[in-house]
């Protein structure tokens, strides 16, 4: 019996896990040479430090440049995350250590229900509510533009970042806060001293997952940041991001032309940012872990 439980573990380990990891690796392969074949035809075509210094993207006169594509994906990514993560780490401060248990599992339901809901839903919401909102209130010329944009992205990555938050905070042994309060810590300075810190690492991957999210979301930002391919320091301008081109221009072109390769270059260009923020997350994750650990 021992010998068969031995050979099922040996098999699973060596076996199915070590396999699943391989398809992993493969099918990243797959992705990177499926946008790679395509997109390295477009360096044949057109100038690349053009491309990549362009501040203007118009593929019908045949100029591409992606400077405005990326500034809108950065600038919607970034104002989204300033907005998302006070909301996000307050809620899961909440539900991890004022709620009762009972309240708690109630807004986790809520979080996955907000969780749930299609992104188009969200555009939705951005062209009836909030956007005549914004033009409305604040005497803009267009509700579209990348603070509302921001504002829907921001909706859509509270529960990731609040449910990555709430677990890392509850996996803070009870004994550090007990130690905290028993010296004479409120609750407020024990959550700020003592929980944040002592849960940071779980956080930091949170906000990390919610930016992939929102630099990757498509369809929101696609129907209400405005489509304007600029570069503007005003929020309340419109903007377009380089998930946006994609889905709405990759229907028109014709199949092997230079603006079907200028597409594939953006979603390779796309991937690199995109893998470059999980290594980031990674990277600063471990790092603080390995510093826990040298701190005792």
């Amino acid at each position: 019996m021992k010998r068969q439980n031995a050979a099922i573990s040996f098999l699973i380990e060596n076996g199915l896990i070590r396999l699943s990891g391989f398809i992993t690796i493969f099918l990243f392969i797959l992705i990177v040479l499926f946008l790679a074949i395509d997109a390295i035809p477009f360096l044949f075509e057109y100038s690349f430090p053009d491309f990549i210094t362009g501040l203007n993207w118009y593929p019908l006169s045949g100029i591409y440049g992606v400077l405005p594509l990326i500034f809108g994906s950065f600038l919607i990514t970034i104002l989204a995350t300033m907005l998302a993560i006070p909301l996000s780490i307050g809620t899961a401060l909440y539900m991890s250590e004022i709620s009762t248990s009972r309240f708690r599992t109630f807004l986790k339901v809520i979080i996955e229900v907000l969780a749930s809901i299609p992104s188009v839903v969200f555009g939705f919401f951005g062209i009836i509510i909030a956007g005549p909102f914004l033009e409305k209130y604040f005497h803009l010329d267009s509700g579209m533009n990348a603070f509302t944009a921001s504002l829907m992205l921001a909706f859509m990555s509270i529960p990731t970042i609040t449910s990555v938050s709430e677990e890392a905070m509850q996996a803070v042994p009870k004994s550090l806060k007990y130690a905290s309060l028993a010296l004479g810590a409120t609750k407020l300075q024990t959550m700020i001293r003592v929980t944040l810190p002592a849960a940071n690492s779980g956080i930091i991957a949170g906000v990390m997952l919610g930016i992939g999210r929102a630099i990757g979301e498509t369809m929101t930002v696609m129907m209400v940041s405005g489509g304007a391919a600029n570069i503007t320091a005003n929020i309340f301008d419109p903007v377009r991001t380089i998930t946006g081109t994609i889905a709405s221009e990759m229907g028109e072109v014709i199949f092997g032309d230079q603006h079907y390769h200028a597409l594939f270059m953006l979603g390779l260009i796309l991937f690199i940012i995109t893998l470059g923020i999980n290594m980031l997350s990674s990277y600063v994750v471990n790092r603080i872990k390995n510093s826990k650990r040298a701190n005792g």
